[in-house]
């Protein structure tokens, strides 16, 4: 990509086409919120960090049609309750520093695995290991079946909120609008092997170093390479990059007014509802959101007053989106390995479609 590209790239923001953004961030946003404030109410903010991972399930098959998308996220949901319960069981046995880095970089590469034969989308292993080994962190509750039936009670609720949004906004029943390629199982292999490597040295990085939460390094790491190109995967380790240094700022500035769990609860829906609206066109500006929305929802399972945490995140991010870029460079391209797993069914589909 020309370095004019580039430049253009980074600041670009596409306009929203069909509210293609819009509907999907009310979605999430509700299946984000809505089981943060019944908990709240209940008078339980630790708990919502397990609500959460749950409601990730709604960001699966974003812009799908009714049904193709409830079949996603049927199957993410499934995937995000696993990567919880490995999360409490690692917690509950101690296992940290390396360890923790090593079990969760190649779980989490599995559950990606999984997820690109079963062609889901957002695709990589990053939401598998901020499950896994953000609960991994966190101390064990000892009601390890309360915590799980929390995360699956959320994950129902998104794709029932999914459901029933669906219907009212006239989605229909559909089928997926992209033609699923059929994937070479070597070429799935590299990128999930990619992806453990890459992540397993964020993460020991990280460690070496002695921050606190070297899994943030593995999740800036996996982002990085969830974009489909190397050309984009640059772009958006840069994205996150800037993202999260302004996205700090933000943070600092709000936790400086010291706001209370129902504050914070009202910041983790707005931050969550507006990366919706940009991600998809802007990676960058909804870095600066999604910044304060993981450190939010980490404050309100244990809340913070230093400014300790918000530096680790910022220097965590830097590092492994470097980590992220350069196993962009030195791996296969993406693009390069699809090229006989996408053509070739398009081509087979032509075919048969004109024969008939």
């Amino acid at each position: 990509m020309p370095k004019n590209q580039y430049a253009r790239e980074l600041f670009q923001l596409p306009p929203q086409v069909r509210h293609r953004d819009t509907l999907p961030a009310v979605r999430i946003a509700l299946s984000v919120g809505i089981p943060l404030l019944v908990l709240l109410l209940m008078g339980e903010p630790k708990l919502t960090i397990f609500t959460a991972f749950g409601a990730f399930t709604a960001l699966y098959g974003r812009n799908q049609p009714l049904l193709p998308r409830v079949i996603q996220q049927t199957s993410s949901g499934v995937l995000m309750v696993v990567c919880v319960g490995v999360g409490l069981f690692l917690s509950a046995h101690h296992v940290a520093g390396w360890q923790l880095v090593a079990v969760t970089s190649f779980f989490a590469a599995v559950c990606a695995y999984i997820a690109m034969i079963l062609n889901l989308k957002p695709s990589g292993p990053l939401f598998y290991i901020f499950a896994s080994a953000g609960i991994a962190s966190i101390p064990y509750s000892g009601m390890a079946v309360r915590d799980l039936s929390l995360t699956a009670a959320s994950a129902g609720f998104s794709l029932l909120l999914g459901v029933i949004l669906g219907q009212l906004w006239g989605e229909g029943r559909g089928v997926p609008t992209i033609i699923r390629p059929s994937l070479k199982h070597k070429n799935v292999a590299t990128q999930t092997l990619t992806n453990f490597i890459t992540t397993l040295v964020a993460g020991l990085a990280g460690n070496l170093l002695g921050l606190s939460h070297a899994y943030w390094a593995m999740v800036a790491a996996a982002a990085v390479l969830a974009a489909p190109s190397m050309s984009k995967r640059i772009l958006r380790g840069v994205h996150r990059m800037i993202g999260t240094i302004l996205g700090v700022l933000v943070t600092a500035f709000f936790i400086s007014m010291h706001p209370d769990a129902w504050h914070i609860a009202v910041l983790i829906v707005i931050a969550q509802f507006v990366t919706e609206i940009f991600v998809m066109r802007n990676y960058g500006l909804a870095a600066i959101f999604i910044t304060p929305l993981a450190l939010f929802m980490v404050h309100l399972a244990s809340p913070f007053t230093s400014y300790e945490l918000l530096t680790t995140r910022m220097f965590e991010t830097i590092l492994g989106a470097i980590i992220g870029m350069v196993g962009a460079i030195v791996s296969p391209s993406p693009e390069h390995l699809g090229k006989d797993t996408v053509a070739i069914p398009l081509i087979r589909f032509a075919r048969d479609h004109r024969r008939r």
